[in-house]
């Protein structure tokens, strides 16, 4: 990769002292001086630069590796190139997340489209009413409403939009063209570009004239440390509120319905689709382009496949997939069946063909 703009080198690091912060243990103490300003992927990563790999998968990437160090497990040194020094790790996957906070913490929010002269900017337009604390950043464009408040050490890049009595914590990034309405944001929060969150929920009753519009006056309540992405969709509450809870993660161009509630630190890909009053519990994964019927429980620490669709309860701790979503060593059975039948079919008319 050339010169990244964007996202600089960091001025350095010795090897020596990121692997403290890591708390990896570097297995040659004479690279210890060894200056580190950047991660990499493993195949072309140079020197100054950091790398990891998880398993012996990995082997043939290694031969065009120059990195100057190597984040693995300790069972996996053998394969490491000698010039390249080693910093193990029980967890290398988490240790190379850190270090990338450490080497680039310019990019683990979104930044500024523009340079302040002065941190709220001339041309946001700022209610009266509303109550900032000391160090918040509000760019152009920008429009906080009536009686809202917002943390100290908060961003509100440019053009979006906070409503009225939307009340956001301290350390929060909200990111250029978001809109939130009806919400109360906790610390640390991150919202990425386009997001929209606390509009109506889709709710709607059949009538002898058509679909009655059914009022949403809930709101979404999102705890601290919950990051957003971009084009996400949030609906707060008809008449409960909708929750997402600490430390959750969720991708782009997710869909969260009225009166859900996700629970601690899970992950939710892209594509996903959690319809209404759907209750998660912590520690749940789905994955990509997964659809979430509504008014069910999917227990704690469940994990769903990518393009399952799930139409029941989920018991806690489960493995789920396919379409409908059932437990994972049925779905592989099921599908392995299916491959079964189809090869069998293409070779029968194969056969014909001769």
């Amino acid at each position: 990769m050339d010169q990244n703009d964007f996202y600089p080198p960091h001025d350095g690091i010795s090897l020596r002292e990121l692997a403290n912060r890591l708390g990896a243990e570097l297995r040659d103490a004479d690279a210890g001086n060894r200056i580190i300003r950047s991660v990499a992927p493993v195949s072309r990563a140079k020197p100054g630069q950091i790398c990891y790999i998880l398993s012996r998968k990995n082997r043939e990437e290694l031969a065009t590796c120059e990195a100057s160090a190597i984040l693995c497990d300790a069972a996996l040194a053998s394969i490491v190139p000698e010039h390249v020094a080693i910093l193990f790790s029980k967890s290398p996957h988490a240790a190379f997340a850190m270090a990338g906070e450490i080497l680039h913490p310019q990019a683990m929010r979104p930044t500024l489209v523009t340079s302040l002269l002065a941190a709220i900017s001339p041309m946001a337009f700022i209610d009266p009413t509303a109550k900032l604390e000391p160090d918040v950043e509000i760019e152009p464009m920008a429009v906080i409403g009536a009686g809202a408040e917002i943390g100290s050490g908060t961003r509100i890049a440019a053009g979006a939009i906070i409503g009225s009595n939307v009340k956001i914590g301290r350390g929060c990034t909200i990111a250029s063209g978001a809109s939130i309405t009806a919400a109360l944001i906790g610390n640390g929060v991150i919202i990425h570009n386009g997001a929209r969150i606390g509009q109506d929920g889709f709710g709607f009753a059949p009538g002898p004239r058509g679909m009655l519009k059914i009022v949403q006056i809930g709101r979404v309540i999102i705890q601290d440390n919950v990051e957003i992405g971009a084009n996400t969709t949030v609906d707060r509450g008809a008449m409960d509120d909708t929750v997402i809870g600490e430390g959750t993660k969720i991708d782009n161009l997710v869909q969260v319905a009225h009166n859900v509630r996700i629970g601690r630190h899970c992950g939710i890909a892209a594509g996903v689709g959690i319809a209404g009053s759907t209750h998660i519990g912590d520690g749940v994964l789905i994955g990509g382009a997964s659809g979430i019927n509504g008014h069910i429980k999917i227990g704690d620490g469940v994990q769903i496949a990518a393009m399952s669709g799930v139409v029941g309860d989920v018991p806690p701790g489960a493995r789920y997939g396919g379409v409908p979503a059932r437990p994972m060593k049925d779905f592989l059975r099921d599908l392995a069946a299916i491959m079964s039948r189809t090869d069998e079919r293409a070779k029968r008319r194969g056969d014909n063909n001769d």
